[in-house]
């Protein structure tokens, strides 16, 4: 079948392309409840299909044919169409839904053994009495350890039906013998957040890794616990941030804007699709100074919190120019359980531009490498490098100048940090070697790092960063055969040391911990900081042109 199959799509593609424009009306007459006539050339389709299923010289699937032609068919759309397959659906939507169901844990296999890293505070796996540092041994009596099991498949073999059991063999440190647990499997939260801290007396740090059901309802939290401690302006970090749902971007900025402030608007083609919306009133943040912190990887909602933002002049915008993407999508859920994603409208900030970079039907490849074109360009470097397109200048609420045609244009400019880099650290970087030695010095040094209580507490109880630094080239020559050669090591060392530091605050106090430490040497927080002493994020935001800082 699959050597048919084979010879089908590569000898009969005027056929293939026939039965995919047929699969088409299907779903169109299907899904969307069309009943009108499609007239000869469906017809001849629909013809030319009972023909290949009735006289075809080879018996064939043509569900499989249909099956195979479906991402080919949204391939000839925009970039954001997308087919979700039946066995992916769940997976996918798990990310955004804001929970799964499995066991509650953060676990490890840099050493080919499933090491936890973090138990989730009331989940099963907790309930049940695992411990940070416990090693999986075996899963349901089968043998996991030294098996080279990827992360995929552990995390699919522990994920299942809520209520579900599931039996973990466990070898803990103090203990002679091998432990049994059975770990009733339960509901997960996936977290939007990965850190809430106070970055001075003053200033609240939030970072935001996606914009999922309960993305607002944690940021909220965050915030409000952040007030609590004393902060008056807030540093939102949105760097990396590919989207999701609109709507807790919407609600995040309504917090911030006062009583009707246009925040984002929306034009499709049907009229469900036409609207704006605008801020009630209600937020409880309208008076905090506000930075926003991107990059060329955020993307949609982030874009549309950031425009919000930027457009009404209620803070700064700082980093570098976001990804570009002003289209929303509606997922449609098909009866098999696949789904489709289908752009439906385009989205525009409060000055009136859509922030979609150009795409072309069907050619997805040039708009996929613009990000890479970027980086080649020198833009990620140097912001000269950056061409503003004249015929897309739109004003904000205050007069300021904004730029529409292809992402946010940040009011400060930060490049990206090359400083450190070498030859070494590359090769040591990707050898994964830094991940390696962080947690090979975290899981040896559990029970004293039990007692640290905050970062600062952690950083107290390290070595020197002289002593990190020897001991690290020696383990990555004896364990990635990478020699140490010291005038690149010294060329790197305070990048590696602050990245084994960062890796190290993230298996004892979690990803919290991670940025906590690393903000410190980050180019970005420390202009934030800089701006935040200036009183430049002060509303209204007067800054009058995109800043070279």
């Amino acid at each position: 079948m699959n050597k048919t199959f084979s010879r089908i799509t590569s000898v009969w593609m005027p056929l293939i392309m026939a039965l995919m424009l047929a699969l088409g009306i299907w779903i169109g007459a299907t899904f969307f409840g069309s009943k009108r006539s499609y007239g000869p050339v469906y017809d001849k389709i629909a013809a030319i299909m009972e023909l290949v299923r009735n006289e075809y010289v080879d018996e064939i699937s043509t569900d499989s044919i249909l099956e195979a032609s479906i991402p080919e068919i949204i391939a000839k759309l925009d970039p954001h169409s997308s087919y979700i397959k039946a066995e992916d659906l769940q997976a996918v939507n798990e990310d955004l839904d804001g929970s799964f169901s499995g066991i509650g844990i953060s676990f490890n296999m840099l050493t080919d053994t499933i090491t936890v890293l973090e138990i989730i505070s009331g989940g099963p796996s907790e309930k049940a009495g695992l411990l940070a540092g416990d090693r999986i041994i075996s899963i349901n009596d089968t043998t996991v350890a030294g098996q080279k099991w990827t992360n995929e498949r552990v995390i699919k073999t522990l994920r299942g039906t809520k209520g579900s059991k599931v039996k973990l063999g466990i070898f803990r440190d103090n203990s002679p013998k091998m432990l049994t647990y059975e770990v009733t499997r339960g509901d997960i939260p996936v977290t939007s957040i990965d850190a809430a801290y106070m970055t001075d007396p003053k200033t609240g740090y939030i970072k935001v890794n996606k914009f999922a059901r309960n993305t607002f309802s944690e940021f909220l939290n965050s915030i409000v616990e952040l007030r609590g401690k004393g902060a008056k302006g807030f540093i939102i970090d949105l760097r990396g941030n590919g989207g999701g749902f609109m709507e807790p971007a919407v609600m995040m900025a309504n917090e911030f804007l006062p009583e009707g402030s246009s925040i984002v608007a929306t034009h499709g083609r049907l009229d469900e699709m036409e609207g704006e919306i605008t801020a009630d009133g209600t937020g409880a943040f309208q008076e905090a100074e506000l930075i926003v912190l991107l990059d060329e990887f955020s993307a949609s909602a982030s874009e549309i919190f950031a425009g919000a933002i930027q457009d009404n002049d209620r803070g700064l915008i700082l980093g570098r120019r976001s990804f570009g993407k002003g289209l929303v999508q509606r997922q449609i859920n098909l009866p098999d359980a696949s789904a489709l994603r289908l752009t439906t409208a385009r989205y525009y900030t409060p000055s009136g531009r859509c922030i979609q970079k150009p795409y072309t039907l069907g050619s997805n490849t040039a708009y996929s490498m613009e990000i890479i074109d970027r980086f080649r360009h020198g833009e990620d470097f140097n912001p000269d490098s950056i061409k503003f397109d004249s015929s897309q200048t739109y004003t904000t609420l205050g007069g300021r100048t904004v730029y529409g045609g292809g992402g946010i244009m940040p009011d400060i400019y930060v490049p990206t940090d090359t400083t450190g880099i070498s030859s070494y650290y590359i090769d040591v970087l990707n050898a994964g070697l830094l991940q390696k030695y962080a947690f090979k010095y975290a899981d040896s040094h559990r029970r004293e790092h039990q007692n640290a209580k905050n970062v600062n507490s952690l950083l107290a109880m390290l070595p020197s960063d002289e002593a990190i630094i020897q001991d690290f080239a020696f383990y990555a020559r004896d364990n990635g055969a990478i020699a140490p050669r010291w005038y690149y090591i010294n060329i790197s060392r305070d990048l590696i040391v602050s990245q084994i530091k960062a890796l190290i605050a993230r298996d004892v106090l979690g990803t919290s911990g991670y940025y906590e430490v690393i903000n410190r040497y980050d180019n970005a927080v420390k202009q934030a900081l800089k701006q935040f002493s200036s009183h430049t994020t002060k509303f209204p935001v007067t800054i009058d042109k995109f800043s070279k800082k």
